[in-house]
């Protein structure tokens, strides 16, 4: 009988708790989901990033960490697998933070520049 009465309290404390509303501000604007644009724009440096690794790991005589005799200062400063990452990397943190504002700018609905 006990063991019932503290089960019973237990469950009316857990709905009591989920049931009570939330307070909301009415001015809040509601997150909007993104966009097929903004996603593609974002995807593109991990993905290049990707690219790259997977390029190295395909061909591993091109990365001189791998394979180093024989190789000038060149060829230790240009590897273009991990130019490629490198690339991604810089696209993702300089690049694609403003194209991404560009497209949720609320006063172009396309992503347009506006005209004039």
């Amino acid at each position: 009988m006990a063991m019932r009465v503290l089960h019973t309290r237990l469950e009316r404390s857990v709905v009591n708790e989920l049931v009570t509303p939330r307070p909301r501000h009415v001015e809040e604007p509601r997150t909007a989901r993104k966009g097929v644009r903004v996603l593609a724009i974002e995807a593109l440096g991990p993905l290049t990033v990707l690219g790259g690794l997977a390029w190295a790991f395909a061909q591993p005589y091109r990365v001189t960490f791998f394979h180093h005799e024989d190789k000038g200062i060149w060829d230790w400063l240009v590897q273009p697998p991990l130019l490629v990452g490198f690339v991604g990397v810089l696209f993702a943190l300089t690049v694609a933070p403003g194209l991404v504002e560009d497209l949720e700018r609320p006063d172009s609905a396309d992503g347009d520049a506006p005209a004039g």
